[in-house]
């Protein structure tokens, strides 16, 4: 299971180098609004360091991480829903993503200028927000005058549910509300689904600083990090050595851009189990929560139809205990059924009836 990120901000804000960072993917960086005409979309290997460490226990033919893929989209500016900039176009270029990543300056450099002639992280937020909010709100009314259309004569209740739900949303963003703060059932949630709208996407906040600000403690809200851009640039050019080395210089556990992926699985609720063996380890991405069956399912749908149990092993303890089988001695090895949920770091052999 792979997923997709919309990066989104302001012209300027650094959107182009994150991208270029994240995936070492050569993007027009000039230093003027609208050089990324068209959406530039990078596949990006998720880093696991328990990979690799499985990889020799098993001694694995390939090793094969889970992807994000980041769509770039061109700076946003105020009008941008009504056309200005380009915007409503490169909008709906993430509206099938399944967050929004939203680039927010928040460092003077007196050779980047800046759209608004100043540097102002909270504005530029509210900025974008307000064009997203607005962009959902012609797409839910549209919506809702379509099915207006088709009131006629008897309308059937579920027509007559939909207009009321759309109305409710109508109203939701009219209030600038995002439509991820409507109190919707699940059932109201599938209804509109088709929609993709765009605050109604789980949404993270980058803040991109300088590289001394990255270094001072500051207390951020939910859902919000901070990044370098420029130095993860940096940082993208080197081995994975010599980046071991830069961080420790600059007394940083992680990169920002492992920090992003992170941030992006907590977000979205996903964590990662394994399966290892001598063709391949490979990483697959799943939501909390997810049981075995439908863990299995992800590689392939008869797996789930056919599940019988799954032997599970906690990553870290079927290295200590360096195979499979010294793992079933020490008892780490477990049979799992149809009701285990799955947790961040299981090694897993699936069983399964053959058709």
């Amino acid at each position: 299971m792979s997923f997709s990120l919309g990066i989104v901000g302001l012209p300027n804000v650094g959107k182009s180098t994150l991208f270029q960072a994240l995936t070492k993917k050569k993007v027009d960086a000039s230093n003027y609004p609208f050089c990324t005409i068209d959406p530039n979309v990078g596949v990006v290997a998720v880093p696991d360091e328990r990979l690799d460490k499985l990889a020799i226990m098993s001694k694995s033919a390939k090793v094969v991480p889970t992807t994000i893929e980041f769509v770039d989209i061109a700076g946003l500016v105020k009008g941008a829903s009504q056309g200005e900039g380009l915007g409503n176009k490169f909008l709906n270029n993430i509206k099938d993503v399944a967050a929004i990543v939203q680039v927010v300056r928040n460092f003077e450099h007196a050779d980047v200028i800046h759209v608004h002639g100043k540097v102002d992280p909270k504005n530029d937020q509210e900025v974008i927000n307000l064009e997203l909010v607005l962009a959902d709100l012609e797409t839910a009314t549209n919506r809702l005058n379509r099915a207006k259309g088709q009131a006629k004569g008897v309308v059937p209740k579920e027509l007559t549910a939909e207009i009321a739900l759309l109305e409710r949303v109508v109203q939701h963003l009219e209030a600038n509300q995002f439509a991820s703060t409507l109190d919707l059932t699940e059932e109201e949630r599938k209804t509109i689904k088709s929609l993709n709208l765009l605050t109604l996407k789980p949404m993270l906040y980058v803040m991109n600083v300088d590289q001394e600000q990255l270094q001072q403690p500051l207390e951020l809200p939910d859902n919000t990090i901070r990044i370098c851009a420029k130095l993860e640039s940096e940082l993208a050019e080197l081995s994975d050595e010599e980046r071991t080395e830069f961080l420790q210089e600059l007394k940083l556990q992680a990169s920002g851009l492992d920090d992003l992926i992170t941030a992006s699985y907590r977000l979205l609720k996903l964590q990662t189990y394994i399966t290892t063996g001598p063709e391949e380890t490979k990483a697959w991405t799943i939501n909390v929560g997810t049981k075995a069956p439908q863990a299995a399912g992800v590689i392939h749908t008869d797996f789930e139809a056919g599940f019988i149990r799954a032997e599970v092993v906690n990553w870290q303890e079927l290295l200590n205990a360096s195979s499979w089988s010294g793992a079933r001695d020490i008892g780490k090895l477990r049979m799992e059924g149809k009701e285990y949920i799955m947790q961040d770091g299981d090694v897993v052999h699936f069983h399964f009836a053959n058709k």
